[in-house]
């Protein structure tokens, strides 16, 4: 049996760990380590008449997924199987802002809106990579670690190949993650508003408390 390109196994292998990670969210803790190990085989199983792994269908589906998004995954899969924290609230946070951003310099205009398309500079362009370094340099001196990592591997996976795809915005950014990006934004204001809300323990002793 021929193995599929190293471009298929890199993307189907970061759809399967992505998955993984999710389902550690949704599984208790005494089942996690064996539901996943299960998932993470079943996913490479031969199935239906093309006998083609199950994860492949779902790439059909989910398309191609950003280096950026698997690492995060795995450092979440990490942290939830192992118990140990691994990434710092802020790091995290970081990541999701500078994703926020991105998507929204990026999709409008791959969708028609405006005149400039930013996805253009993935091919190559001095001016993102310039962008990239700078935005690199900026973190590391505000003490944020996570981000620079995550646009390095990016970079290096770009340079090596590793998706079929040779624009550099699919290794740093892809639809899922701006998704969750936007979603971990939104709930974090939401939070940050009921906490404000919520009378401090002083305040119920006043009047009017």
């Amino acid at each position: 049996m021929m193995l599929p390109p190293l471009t298929d196994l890199f993307a189907l292998l970061g759809i399967n760990l992505v998955l993984c990670a999710a389902l550690t969210r949704l599984v208790f803790r005494p089942w996690k380590k064996w539901s996943v190990a299960a998932v993470f085989l079943l996913l490479w199983l031969p199935v239906g008449s093309a006998h083609i792994p199950a994860v492949a269908y779902i790439r059909g589906v989910s398309s191609d997924l950003s280096v950026t998004l698997i690492l995060l995954a795995c450092v979440g899969l990490g942290q939830r199987m192992s118990g140990v924290t691994l990434l710092a609230a802020r790091e995290r946070t970081a990541v999701f802002g500078v994703a926020v951003l991105a998507a929204m310099l990026l999709y409008p205009a791959a969708l028609g809106w405006g005149d400039f398309d930013m996805y253009r500079l993935g091919w190559g362009s001095f001016a993102m990579l310039a962008g990239l370094f700078v935005l690199c340099v900026a973190c590391w001196l505000l003490n944020f670690r996570l981000l620079p990592v995550l646009i390095a591997a990016a970079l290096l996976a770009w340079f090596a190949g590793a998706m079929e795809s040779t624009n550099l915005w699919d290794y740093l950014m892809d639809p899922w993650l701006a998704a969750t990006a936007f979603v971990h934004g939104l709930r974090a204001g939401i939070m940050k508003l009921f906490n404000r809300a919520k009378p401090s323990p002083v305040s119920t002793f006043l009047p009017g408390g």
